[in-house]
């Protein structure tokens, strides 16, 4: 095998790999070795075809499965040979293929390099999470506005009845508590933000695009699936296609940035990852525990 690497930007790369007549001999070999198992062709017996046989009767098909088996294979080869990893499916382009020889290209995207400057240490500021007697009336308020009454509506006991609470005083407990509940997710939220724009911040790297399409891709299949969900005609959904991408390119091309920092973390710090979805709770919480921690007031400032 020849494999040569070119340079086409900060994170994309082109292979672009050579095979040996010999090379080719053995997996047409293996091929047909694989096909006269199976072959049924009138006058013998599976496995006792003659090669010329099978030459004459399957000669398309082993090339095509030559092509399926050695594409792969030499690329991953070409790929430990020059120790690179790459991050998405290559796009295989301009194969030349004949009984001695076979060339294509291979066209892929690397992990990029990152610079960091800093990562322990960052300054953090927790807000408030204290659910105020205010926030409790305001939101008794909403639940008062919500029941869409033309009268006005006292807020008593009986208020808190048709609710399905047995006193305005149980009423007024639950909400709070969901009220906390929600501010302890917002300012747990915060601080994670916090970190994450230290990082970008703090940051190096090129971001490579093939993973920025997918991740569009994706968020915005995601939310044309919620659209659809929440009633909206298929039509109109598509419709949405062009502006949720304008929408949430910026979004793609952060949460790429944002994963390949903390990967780069992860592996400086040998922290162990189960499963590529634990990557950000994983390491945002050793980077909480290593931060520098400020107490924000009740004002949250």
């Amino acid at each position: 095998m020849k494999a040569e690497l070119k340079k086409i930007d900060a994170c994309k790369r082109q292979l672009n790999i050579e095979l040996s007549k010999e090379i080719i001999d053995k997996k047409f070999e293996e091929v047909y070795k694989e096909i006269g198992k199976q072959a049924n062709i009138k006058g013998f017996r599976p496995g006792k075809v003659p090669k010329d046989i099978l030459i004459k009767h399957h000669a398309q098909l082993a090339r095509e499965e030559v092509l399926k088996s050695l594409i792969p294979e030499y690329y991953q080869k070409a790929l430990m040979e020059q120790s690179l990893a790459a991050v998405d499916l290559p796009e295989i382009q301009d194969i030349k293929f004949t009984d001695d020889f076979l060339s294509f290209k291979a066209e892929f995207e690397i992990r990029p390099e990152i610079k960091i400057k800093q990562y322990k240490g960052l300054k953090v500021k927790r807000k408030s999470a204290d659910v105020s007697d205010d926030d409790v009336e305001k939101a008794l308020d909403y639940l008062k506005k919500s029941k869409g009454d033309k009268e006005e509506v006292k807020i008593d006991d009986d208020f808190a009845k048709g609710m399905g609470y047995p006193s305005l005083k149980e009423l007024r407990e639950m909400l709070r508590k969901q009220l906390e509940i929600s501010k302890e997710q917002q300012v747990k939220m915060d601080v994670e933000n916090q970190v994450i724009e230290q990082l970008i911040k703090n940051s190096d790297l090129a971001v490579p695009q093939g993973s920025v399409v997918k991740q569009l891709d994706y968020m915005v299949k995601q939310t044309k699936q919620n659209l659809a969900y929440q009633g909206m005609k298929q039509e109109d959904v598509e419709k949405k296609d062009e502006e949720l991408r304008k929408r949430f390119k910026d979004d793609a091309a952060k949460s790429v940035k944002v994963f390949f920092i903390l990967d780069k973390i992860a592996e400086l710090e040998n922290i162990k990852i189960e499963k590529e979805h634990d990557l950000t709770r994983t390491v945002i919480e050793f980077l909480l525990k290593e931060a520098q921690w400020q107490e924000g007031g009740k004002d949250g400032k």
